[in-house]
């Protein structure tokens, strides 16, 4: 299956149907009259998070959904049928944006939300709605409401606790893979991996969560350099970011700072998310080399380095509940009721 994180589409709600001008016509009744019944709603457009799906590929091939419209009303006081509605099946953490790109207008982060984005039609009311004391036999009817349309933009940002970041070629699909059972492609080249990629990790019975590997960063993808930043919106809604630094490589201080600055430029409250950093590929680094570069690395970003290799797992379990520490207090905090509340200033009902 292909990844896919944008989409633009176009959506419309359904027409109501129009109201019936009808009389009751029947022999051995003596009373007639109006009975012209309603037309029916249209249909209308539904957005639904669902679980299983990790891309939007189904609206590269369809980018146009209309309701049906809704059957017009008939004699004998029948209201006609309301339109089929269209439902978006979505990916948890899909964000639906105007057209402008800029303007959120839904952000579903939890499986099975359904929310109503246009309402279809209302339909006309026909002649029998109309009669009164003093206009008993009414032949007009109301025609159905139009419905509403709009193009929109399908945003998917991937639900995942911690994200790893880094230069290309720094092991993190060979640490994802090394930690969770996905299965990124890994290679001697950068920019193997082109898409973001999800894996769960099972630390323990109580210590589960899930890490987003991204595609590597590097200067200037701000601007457009490499791959760009584009995916960085994967992680934004992570509780914590392990910065992998390859450790094969002469100056780890430059390659964490590079890193650091498009994190700074692409903004969002990346640069200030809790940070781990861990030198990777230590197999790799002679025994004199590592001690030095692990220094200099611990002086470039201010705070201790681990020491991990993704290929032989050595010191990825520390890593990784370091990684699960920062997600716990992030959970925590957030079930933590708030302090209004406490005082009874947000939460008093008369």
């Amino acid at each position: 299956m292909k990844f896919l994180d944008q989409a633009k589409i176009f959506i419309r709600s359904g027409d109501g149907g129009n109201g019936a001008v009808g009389f009751r016509r029947e022999k051995y009744v003596e009373f007639g009259g109006p009975d012209g019944g309603d037309g029916g709603k249209g249909g209308d457009v539904w957005a639904e998070t669902v679980e299983g799906l990790n891309t939007l590929i189904d609206y590269r091939y369809q980018q146009h959904f209309k309701a049906a419209k809704g059957d017009g009303g008939a004699g004998s006081n029948r209201t006609g049928a309301a339109g089929k509605d269209v439902v978006l099946k979505l990916p948890v953490g899909t964000q639906i944006l105007d057209e402008d790109r800029e303007s959120v207008l839904l952000d579903l982060t939890e499986p099975g939300e359904r929310v109503l984005l246009m309402e279809g039609g209302r339909g006309g009311k026909g002649n029998a709605f109309f009669k009164s004391a003093t206009n008993q036999a009414p032949r007009h009817a109301q025609k159905g409401e139009p419905g509403v349309e709009r193009w929109i933009w399908l945003r998917l940002k991937l639900i995942a606790d911690a994200g790893l970041v880094g230069l290309p070629n720094a092991g993190k699909s060979t640490f994802l893979s090394a930690v969770s059972r996905a299965h990124p492609k890994i290679a001697a080249y950068p920019f193997t991996t082109l898409h973001p990629h999800l894996g769960a990790v099972d630390l323990a019975a109580d210590a589960r969560f899930v890490i987003a590997d991204i595609p590597g960063l590097i200067e200037g993808a701000h601007e457009g350099a490499g791959i760009g930043d584009r995916f960085l919106g994967h992680i934004e809604r992570c509780a914590t970011l392990l910065h992998l630094v390859d450790g094969t490589q002469e100056d780890v201080a430059e390659a964490y700072v590079t890193v650091r600055k498009e994190l700074e430029a692409y903004g969002a409250g990346l640069a200030g998310k809790p940070e781990i950093v861990a030198l990777n590929k230590i197999d790799a680094v002679p025994e004199d080399e590592l001690p030095e570069k692990r220094d200099a690395l611990e002086a470039a970003c201010g705070r201790p380095v681990l020491t991990v290799s993704g290929a032989s797992s050595d010191g990825v379990r520390d890593a990784l509940f370091a990684v699960w520490d920062n997600i716990k207090s992030k959970r925590e905090a957030e079930a933590r009721p708030d302090p209004e509340d406490e005082d009874g200033e947000g939460s008093w009902t008369p």
